[in-house]
């Protein structure tokens, strides 16, 4: 890489496991900047000073950024990138990571990245769009079961349903657009055909027309062992995942990230961030499920920790324009896996406040790294739940099922009452050996 002052002083953007891990990782950086974080969480306050400025208080956070003098801004959740976060730090002249609202859309809006999938010939499933429910029901009598509603706006990741009758697609219909299960972000929706095959995730590091591919994923969004139950935000992941060979890859490459990447440019967008794209390998070819515009959760949970590439000058580099002088990016050989330990009840009615006993370091396996995603300390000191999904659980090994088992070794020493997590995260992969 070209040399680069690397800033001194950080504002990490966020309060979930992401963000956690983004803060570990930056603080990693050879350059030992100083982390700051808001508003952060218990896990995150261990590790970084953190400010209770709320994630979607844009005025708030700029303050923040200009108060504590901050060199350099990296934004982990979508709702601040959508609420313009980054057009405000770009006029003040602070290097920001992460896209401008018109880039954020992509995320905010499944539609307008629909329009602009379909637009550029880039593989993705056949969808419409609907505003009121009678055309939507009549639309959905001419396709076929099962099929895919999506709320078109930010629904924090429950805003997707796969329906598997006629009656649950016409319900999901109704409670988007006449119920308002999703508020706003459901007022609009789209229908879509739904993709067969196995999932991955393809995290690019975006600046203009240049990008970095980072080390693929494997999600598991279903709560439940088997991929049952309702979709969540992520229940754990994997990396690499080794159904995307390196010639698989390489038709990724070419028939959706560059294409994406063109296609975005083209349509006026300056886009600098991270665009998350979320592709079907159907058994016709890689097909794109969703864009995102910003670090996974929990992708990023296993993916940054196999970078061996120092983040920080990454970042930065994609912030200042000069993503194209960055060498190739070197990888660790280790797999990594993450388990999501979240409270019973999640994705729907779950307690907050239960208290969390965790293991001393010292008796956590090899390699090992509890991430916190909603955890808060009570009034008396105790680290508790605050959230649907709690901890992310990361283990590195030379093997994935070394990885497996030290991640699950340590789940089971966490105690918490209403603790739960799935038990076959990387099993596809383990099994298909």
């Amino acid at each position: 890489m070209a040399s680069t002052a690397l800033p001194r002083s950080l504002l990490v953007v966020g309060s979930g496991g992401r963000e956690h891990t983004l803060v570990r990782t930056l603080l990693a950086s050879p350059a030992a900047p100083r982390v700051i974080c808001a508003p952060g969480n218990a896990g995150i306050a261990l590790d970084a000073p953190c400010f209770p400025v709320a994630a979607d208080d844009v005025p708030g956070l700029v303050a923040l950024a200009q108060r504590e003098q901050v060199d350099f801004v990296v934004v982990g959740p979508e709702v601040p990138l959508s609420l313009g976060l980054a057009d405000r730090l770009q006029e003040l002249k602070i290097p920001v990571y992460g896209p401008k609202a018109d880039g954020a859309r992509l995320e905010a809006s499944k539609i307008f990245t629909k329009q602009i999938l379909l637009k550029h010939r880039i593989p993705t499933a056949p969808a419409a769009f609907f505003s009121e429910v009678a055309p939507a029901l009549a639309y959905l009598r001419t396709r076929s079961i099962p099929i895919v509603i999506k709320a078109d706006g930010l629904a924090a990741g429950k805003g997707v349903i796969v329906a598997t009758s006629l009656p649950e697609a016409e319900a999901a219909v109704r409670d988007m657009l006449d119920g308002g299960k999703f508020g706003s972000a459901g007022r609009q929706l789209l229908v879509e055909d739904c993709l067969f095959g196995e999932e991955t995730s393809i995290l690019v590091v975006v600046s203009g027309r240049d990008y970095v591919i980072l080390p693929t994923s494997q999600d598991h969004k279903r709560i439940g062992d088997g991929d049952t139950g309702p979709n969540t935000g992520g229940m754990g992941t994997y990396s690499p995942a080794e159904v995307v060979t390196p010639s698989l890859l390489a038709r990724i490459e070419n028939e959706i990230v560059r294409p994406s990447v063109n296609a975005i440019a083209d349509e006026g967008i300056a886009f600098c961030g991270t665009l998350f794209i979320g592709i079907m390998l159907t058994p016709t070819g890689p097909s794109v499920i969703e864009y995102n515009t910003r670090f996974g959760d929990p992708e990023t949970q296993v993916v940054l920790p196999r970078l061996a590439t120092d983040l920080l000058a990454l970042l930065l580099a994609a912030a200042t324009g000069k993503l194209a002088q960055v060498g190739p990016l070197v990888v660790k050989p280790d797999y990594a896996l993450c388990v999501v330990i979240a409270a019973r009840g999640y994705p729907e009615k779950f307690s907050k406040g239960d208290v969390i006993t965790f293991p001393a370091p010292a008796t956590l396996p090899p390699a090992t790294t509890i991430y916190h995603a909603g955890t808060a300390k009570n009034a008396a000191g105790a680290i508790v739940t605050n959230g649907g999904r709690v901890l992310g659980v990361t283990a590195l090994a030379p093997t994935l099922r070394a990885a497996a088992d030290r991640a699950y070794a340590a789940c089971e020493q966490i105690q918490c009452a209403s603790k739960y997590f799935r038990r076959d995260i990387g099993a596809r992969q383990l099994n298909r050996r």
